[in-house]
């Protein structure tokens, strides 16, 4: 069982981000160099790209009560309870949308409500969780003496937290929203990696062996 939840991480970020590109590609007015994701949940069709989002938390919180269930104490510990936040982040983020930006949905104008600073608020407190969990799960990589998965996790964590820093303060321009996507995908490609390696450590349910 522990396996399966942790293969979740895995499966999570690739089906968000297809699902988004293809929404992003289809829904008329949407520019990838100018809109983040986040504001495909707005229109008529913006009930697709909530579900991508709620769907693809709740991948992620599987995954974190399968690192849960391997590592209970300390680091482990740690890592498990920041990726559900970061999990709880996507649902939540799902269930409040963005506010409208000028030109998507077509014809809408920028404003600001309560739904759209709950977003931005979720939205924070997910990429800073999965940012900490990616320098939680280095500590405990160097414990094991996998340096080189210790620092490439540091990297990740590191991008994480300053694309989405600096892309959120650029949200407006081309730069912003590329800087968004750093952050997006360097989260996604964080827990996939921090899965797998936690996926093949987990004993074998017959042999027990680790790899």
């Amino acid at each position: 069982m522990t396996r399966s939840l942790l293969g979740w991480g895995v499966v999570a970020g690739p089906f968000y981000v297809v699902v988004g590109l293809v929404l992003a590609l289809t829904r008329p007015g949407f520019d990838l160099s100018k809109h983040a994701l986040s504001l495909l949940m707005l229109g008529d069709l913006g009930w697709l790209q909530r579900a991508n989002v709620i769907l693809s938390g709740l991948m992620v919180l599987a995954a974190a009560y399968g690192i849960l269930r391997l590592i209970r104490s300390g680091r482990g510990l740690a890592i498990g309870v920041l990726v559900g936040v970061y999990g709880v982040g996507l649902v939540l983020s799902g269930i409040f949308p963005p506010d409208p930006v000028a030109g998507f949905p077509p014809g809408s104008e920028p404003g600001a409500s309560v739904s759209g600073i709950l977003h931005l608020l979720f939205g924070a407190l997910g990429f800073v969780a999965i940012g900490a969990a990616a320098f939680a799960y280095a500590a405990w990589c160097r414990a094991e003496q996998v340096s080189g998965r210790a620092r490439l996790s540091v990297v990740l964590g590191v991008l994480v937290l300053v694309g989405f820093v600096a892309g959120a303060a650029l949200a407006q321009s081309p730069v912003g929203v590329a800087l968004l996507w750093i952050a997006v995908l360097a989260a996604w490609g964080w827990l996939a990696l921090a899965s797998a390696r936690l996926y093949a450590w987990t004993p074998h349910p017959v042999t027990g062996a680790r790899r």
